[in-house]
């Protein structure tokens, strides 16, 4: 708490005042640790103000010694400096009958002769603040002890801290800043992976059409205990892929509760695609393993579900337009009821579609 004051008019009030601070278990500072007039002394004080946590003014009959380039007093300045900069202040002015009392004991020095149109302007300045009247030092030890308690409840206040009470910082600042480098290794990762990620998901549509055409020459027999059936299903990639998109797009994995057809795509489909680059083996968890679709599979997915959905809106547009013709030569006032959705698509279809195989190749 920095307390402020002419100094040699106002000894007993400051010691009154110091006193309470301390007895109410806060620490004063002021002026006794410096040299008044003292331009880097001044410094210090601003910085023991922005230090403190509260600021308190004891103001008597002098104006106090002048800074020559403000042309303010020092007293003046340090009140200023503090409101400025939002402290928590409160003040104690001397009664015009105290003083009179104490010139009475003391003479004219308690007075001030040189700059008493100052003095007031600073007292009235002052008295517009958190301020209140003493007589003598009891009434500025009662001030202390009534102001600092509301101060304390209604400012957050910093205070001051023993030296074995302060955490060495050093251990965390040393981790922080390896996290930092740490965090940095993982960005540039980060920004590498996505770059390759981008340079693959940049391959044009030829070089989905040339693997597809890699991958229709690649024959795949699914057994007939998977498809439970008699016969098994002889197909090519192009056309189990078409048949089976959205199964891949979610992955497959070699879990024991896995159903026949995920075992075998998992055994059996999975590695000719990785080596096309369109999966990739991962990790699931300590005993299970998976196969997921890369950027690239993705965009041949993609591709193939868009051939897939054009030959089958043909069809139907042919078999609407067949219908209708055959309906209007037998009635011209009969409508065709055609559905425009196209038929559901099942995991593993009965018939191979050598079409949809074709179309999404070409």
């Amino acid at each position: 708490m920095f307390v402020s004051s002419t100094f040699t008019d106002l000894i007993p009030e400051r010691q009154a005042a110091v006193s309470a601070i301390l007895k109410a278990g806060h620490i004063p500072a002021g002026m006794e640790l410096f040299t008044a007039g003292d331009q880097s002394q001044m410094d210090i004080i601003r910085r023991w103000i922005d230090e403190s946590d509260v600021y308190m003014l004891i103001l008597g009959g002098r104006y106090g010694s002048i800074e020559p380039t403000s042309g303010l007093s020092y007293t003046e300045l340090e009140f200023d400096y503090a409101v400025s900069k939002s402290k928590p202040l409160f003040a104690v002015v001397m009664k015009d009958e105290a003083l009179n009392t104490k010139v009475k004991a003391h003479g004219l020095s308690v007075t001030e002769k040189e700059n008493p149109a100052a003095l007031k302007v600073f007292r009235e300045k002052v008295l517009s603040n958190v301020s209140s009247f003493f007589e003598d030092e009891k009434d500025v030890r009662l001030c202390v002890f009534e102001t600092l308690p509301l101060l304390a409840d209604n400012k957050a206040l910093v205070g001051w801290v023993r030296g074995d009470q302060i955490i060495d910082s050093a251990p965390f600042r040393l981790q922080n800043e390896r996290l930092q480098e740490e965090l940095e290794e993982v960005k540039a990762k980060l920004a590498a992976a996505e770059r390759r990620e981008q340079s693959n998901e940049a391959r044009g549509a030829d070089q989905v059409k040339a693997v597809l055409n890699k991958l229709d020459k690649v024959k795949l027999e699914v057994p007939a205990s998977v498809l439970k059936r008699k016969e098994p299903w002889k197909t090519d990639l192009v056309e189990f892929l078409t048949a089976n998109a959205t199964k891949m797009v979610g992955g497959i994995s070699n879990a024991a509760s896995g159903s026949e057809a995920e075992k075998f795509m998992y055994s059996d489909v999975a590695p000719s695609l990785m080596l096309y680059g369109l999966m990739r083996n991962v990790k699931i968890d300590k005993r299970i393993r998976g196969y997921e679709m890369t950027p690239f599979g993705l965009e041949v997915l993609a591709f193939l579900d868009s051939a897939y959905r054009r030959i089958l809106e043909n069809n139907e547009k042919a078999k609407s337009e067949a219908e209708s013709s055959q309906a209007a030569s037998k009635s011209p006032s009969s409508e065709a009821k055609v559905s425009a959705t196209p038929k559901k698509r099942i995991n593993i279809p009965k018939k191979p579609r050598k079409a949809a195989a074709k179309g999404a190749s070409g």
